[in-house]
């Protein structure tokens, strides 16, 4: 402990306001955590509660969690990975280890009696893998059917107490998959096939917002993208093999382009998205009625629709090579960004890859909460996470209007201010849910 304290670069003291508008003063520490980097956010106030909120490659030491948790009493471990900002290098077992550290530090702090891990957006894969090996031990990522399984130095990860999933991805492979260009021929650049394009308006493209895929379209395109990602695992997989035989005993990697991959700069991870253009497919709303947190903080049950609007940037980002090209490792792409399916939209073998928040919540039992946020994409994503969770105690809420950040979505309403309670809400959810289960 005195070494990390010694490590630490800087505190500083921070001044917000509460939900209710009451000043309060937040402590804040800045230091390296082994590779990773951290910051420690507490409350004026002693607290029992502390969040780990982690991402991937994202620098969260600067996210909003670790201003708005503290004011509501709670400790936040803000983190950035030995990734950040790297995605060409992500060892997604290295990644656990980040988490790990980050664990066993509120562990040792004074006065914190439970831990809670707090995945949002790519945090959700990264936080419920690591609690499910915490959970159930190397067998639960070292399953054959991987594709590519963790390393032994994941035995005996420490678990945490609960798990909060915000606008979590169901898992980044499945990003990527739904973000590939299905229309292209032989991993050539430049070469589509129009029958797949689909930014081709005789497919059912609107430069102006409106697109329309027909049912036998998006078919199509579905199983077209499966077929994509399947063949780049099997061409990933024959390389690193041969790589490896090729070196002897010491492990390598290579370079692995994928064109018109999708654009991380253009929306949930990229273009050619159908639900990102076309406002009427499946993944934009649930199958059931769930509970739907409203502006005014009362809660209804109702089939929820996400209220985002097209992302009409899209076109040029994916069909040109230098903004549209995914530049990952074999490695990463293996061990991060690839899943076997039979079609994108819900024919995806989600335990074939270890970056997965679908298949992780159904080997896990600590307390879940999943939120999703209404002015964003992931609404059937979220519910299916809540379908497959093995919790006996879960629950699952979506923020109205918000976007993926959880701040108003300004652009999702005639009135500028109608969701303007976003950000609020959630994070008083999250206090209520955490209070009523008196942790």
């Amino acid at each position: 402990m005195k070494k990390l304290i010694s490590a630490a670069i800087g505190s500083v003291l921070w001044l917000g306001l509460t939900a209710t508008g009451v000043t309060s003063q937040e402590n804040r520490t800045y230091f390296a955590l082994g590779p990773a980097r951290a910051v420690y956010a507490t409350p004026a106030s002693s607290a029992r509660i502390a969040f780990l909120v982690i991402h991937r490659t994202a620098d969260f030491t600067t996210h909003i969690a670790c201003q708005e948790l503290p004011k509501r009493g709670f400790a936040a471990l803000c983190m950035s990975t030995r990734f950040t900002n790297n995605e060409f290098q992500v060892d997604w077992d290295r990644v656990a280890l980040d988490v790990k550290a980050g664990v066993e530090f509120l562990r040792k702090q004074a006065g914190i009696e439970k831990v809670i891990l707090f995945g949002h957006s790519g945090g959700g894969p990264t936080t419920s893998f690591f609690q499910a090996v915490a959970e159930n031990g190397l067998a639960f990522c070292q399953d054959p059917k991987k594709i590519l399984p963790c390393r032994d130095d994941l035995a005996g990860l420490p678990k945490a107490d609960a798990l909060v999933l915000a606008d979590a991805h169901p898992g980044v492979p499945v990003i990527l998959l739904r973000s590939l260009n299905g229309s292209v021929i032989d991993e050539t650049p430049g070469r589509f096939d129009p029958a797949l394009d689909p930014y081709n308006p005789a497919n059912g493209y609107s430069p102006a917002g409106s697109s329309s895929y027909s049912e036998d379209f998006q078919k199509r395109y579905f199983a077209a993208q499966s077929a994509r990602m399947n063949a780049l695992i099997e061409s990933a997989r024959s390389r690193l093999k041969a790589i490896r035989e090729a070196r002897g005993p010491y492990p390598d990697n290579d370079l692995f382009a994928i064109p018109h991959g999708g654009n991380p700069g253009a929306g949930p991870g990229g273009a050619s998205q159908l639900h990102s253009l076309d406002t009427s497919i499946a993944l934009r709303k649930t199958r059931e009625p769930q509970k739907l947190l409203r502006n005014d903080g009362s809660i209804v049950r109702e089939i929820v629709t996400s209220v985002s609007p097209p992302e009409l940037e899209t076109k040029d980002s994916t069909m040109r090579f230098n903004t549209g090209t995914k530049i990952l490792s074999l490695q990463s792409f293996l061990g991060t960004q690839a899943v076997r399916s039979s079609n994108s939209l819900d024919g995806i073998d989600h335990c074939s890859s270890n970056n997965s928040t679908v298949c992780a919540v159904r080997s896990i039992r600590v307390p879940l909460l999943i939120a999703g946020m209404g002015g964003y994409l992931f609404i059937r994503d979220s519910e299916e996470e809540y379908e497959n969770a093995a919790s006996v105690d879960k629950d699952l809420i979506f923020i109205e209007g918000a976007t993926h950040g959880f701040t108003p979505c300004v652009t999702c309403a005639s009135t500028p201010n109608a969701y303007g309670n976003s950000l609020r809400n959630f994070f008083d959810y999250v206090k209520k849910w955490v209070d009523d289960r008196k942790f």
